[in-house]
């Protein structure tokens, strides 16, 4: 047994040592430590079994001399039971034909049991707001506008999946549902299914992750926004492809889309060839150790309502800048954001063409509490001849992670008719289960 005491510094020794890290920059040093671990382990293992036996002989000749049966020997732990996956698709280090655990045990559960999250976006609003805009409907005075299902898990080694489902006053739909494809030749990512297109900045954004209660009017005008759509913008079933690219210090990210070509009143599929194409490259650079600065450029086209022989064209170029000081990032932020989108829709004896854009600056001022402030400006896509205004201002709450409470001041000024409409809105977000993240 002193043999066995005198074991554990050298095998503890040897695991500190085995550990990756910089003091073990030589391979042939890494090996023989790990023989020897494994020399002592087997050695262990022989003493236990030895003393193990020793002891049921003890308790055999106690049972005899005291007229009982001794103990039967408790059975072997079977070996743990695996999955088997196609040849070549185990981990680094893992066993040919066996599951490869994925960072962690429990992530290994979630192959049959994925992540489910469920979100709440509850809303309510005051003042004269009649609808100038045909895009853009008044707030109810309450509603639970959307609630989002989440189910997101690994598939297999190769793929993961992400389910949203918008629950909402009409009925069901599947806001997202796609497979991501990670490990492709070249460094390629491909999504397939239905997903929110990549065009801009906020297109991709689900309701809940807005930093206000709406959308800003160039995305209702210019993206395709309807009034019983509470989740506007460009989404469709179709592929993804994107790869990153190297570029120094920057990173650079290219995005190529193609779609089946129905996004609610912006493209229209009559033909099954009738398919809507976007591209998209997007820069990050980190100015400093607390700012980061973005921008993007984004294109697409697709037929709208006119036929097949009528194309809208939409440009778009985006600007984030963001700020979070190190050493009180918990209680001060800013991120600065604008988008600008160009329209060119061919009607049947014209061409509209129309703008948009939005700014706005976001700030927070405390460990919870956030104010922010935006200006919209857009015309609408249908008749460039309308433009629309507005501004609004935004004060939110976070008591935790898993909830928001927010209230925003809405003033919208129509271009057909010229009304003034003057909104206060309130909005409850909870969460209960567990959400992935999503785009920032």
């Amino acid at each position: 047994m002193r043999r066995v005491y005198r074991l554990w510094p050298v095998l503890a020794a040897g695991l500190l040592l085995g550990s990756p890290g910089p003091v073990l920059a030589q391979t042939a040093d890494v090996e023989a430590l790990r023989r020897e671990i494994e020399q002592l382990r087997n050695e262990l293992a022989a003493v236990q079994q030895q003393y193990g036996e020793r002891l049921a002989a003890l308790e055999a000749k106690l049972g005899a001399a005291q007229g009982t049966p001794a103990p039967a020997s408790p059975p072997a732990a079977p070996p743990p039971q695996t999955a088997e996956v196609p040849p070549g698709a185990a981990a680094p280090g893992a066993p040919a034909g066996q599951l490869p655990v994925y960072g962690a045990l429990t992530a290994g559960s979630k192959i049959f049991n994925p992540d489910i999250g469920m979100i709440g976006n509850f809303l309510g609003a005051v003042g004269p707001n009649r609808g100038g805009s045909e895009t853009l409907a008044p707030t109810p005075f309450m509603t639970l506008q959307e609630s989002e299902a989440s189910f997101q898990a690994i598939v297999d080694p190769y793929a993961r999946a992400d389910f949203f489902l918008a629950i909402g006053e009409e009925g069901i739909e599947v806001e997202e549902g796609y497979a991501t494809f990670p490990t492709l030749p070249g460094g390629l990512l491909v999504k397939a299914g239905k997903m929110r297109a990549n065009f801009g900045r906020l297109n991709a954004f689900h309701n809940h992750t807005l930093p206000w209660i709406d959308r800003p009017l160039v995305m209702y005008n210019l993206l395709g926004g309807s009034s019983d759509d509470p989740d506007t913008g460009i989404k469709d079933a179709g592929v993804s492809v994107s790869r990153l690219i190297p570029a120094g210090n920057v990173f650079l990210e290219a995005t190529g889309e193609l779609y089946r070509g129905d996004s609610g009143t912006l493209f229209t599929s009559s033909r099954r060839q009738d398919v809507a194409a976007l591209g998209r490259l997007r820069s990050y650079l980190d100015l400093t150790d607390q700012t980061n600065f973005e921008a993007g450029v984004s294109y697409t086209r697709g037929h709208n309502d006119m036929g097949s022989d009528f194309l809208t064209q939409l440009y778009g170029a985006d600007v984030t800048l963001r700020w979070r000081p190190l050493s009180r990032a918990i209680y001060r932020s800013l991120a600065a954001r604008t988008e600008l989108i160009w329209s060119r829709r061919e009607d049947l004896f014209t061409v509209q063409r129309a703008f948009g854009f939005y700014g706005s600056l976001d700030y927070q001022f405390a460990r919870r509490w956030f104010a922010g402030g935006r200006y919209d400006q857009a015309e609408r896509g249908m008749n460039a001849a309308i433009r629309d205004r507005g501004f609004s201002g935004v004060l939110t709450y976070w008591p935790s992670e898993f909830s928001q409470v927010r209230g925003q001041y809405r003033r919208t000024r129509y271009g057909d008719d010229g009304r003034v409409a003057n909104e206060l809105m309130f909005q409850l977000l909870f969460t209960i289960g567990a959400h992935g993240a999503h785009p920032f």
